[in-house]
């Protein structure tokens, strides 16, 4: 397996871990005006947007970073297929995404975002002008 291939599944799960599980907390949110507890530990995507946002911006929120999520997605399968416009759009959405990560206090995606990087640039010199 390639290192672009590599950083393409590790965007996958992440995106599938934590950008659709945004749809679930945001409706959770919706119903009962709380963020779901994880395993009595903490709130879900419970930072510091949580207490300084209104739900209706909240759950705004957690649409945006989904719908950011579903965009690294689709940069993954163009990374998957050996574009390197995948590589660079997977790249410059990184800071976008990390603006999330701090808002919603979501510390595993800072590990991935790193794996990212390092994969990409790893695989490089062996993807296409597409």
């Amino acid at each position: 397996m390639t290192a672009t291939r590599a950083a393409a599944i590790v965007t996958w799960v992440y995106a599938a871990g934590f950008g659709i599980a945004a749809i679930p907390v945001a409706i959770f949110l919706a119903r009962r005006g709380r963020l779901p507890n994880f395993l009595g530990l903490f709130e879900g995507y419970g930072g510091p947007w949580s207490a300084r946002f209104s739900d209706g911006a909240f759950i705004a929120l957690l649409i945006a970073f989904f719908i950011v999520t579903g965009v690294a997605a689709w940069s993954a399968w163009l990374l998957w297929n050996g574009s390197k416009t995948g590589a660079v759009i997977n790249l410059i959405l990184l800071p976008v995404e990390a603006i999330f990560w701090f808002g919603f206090a979501l510390p595993i995606p800072w590990v991935v975002g790193v794996a990212r990087v390092v994969l990409v640039l790893a695989g490089w010199t062996s993807l296409a002008n597409t």
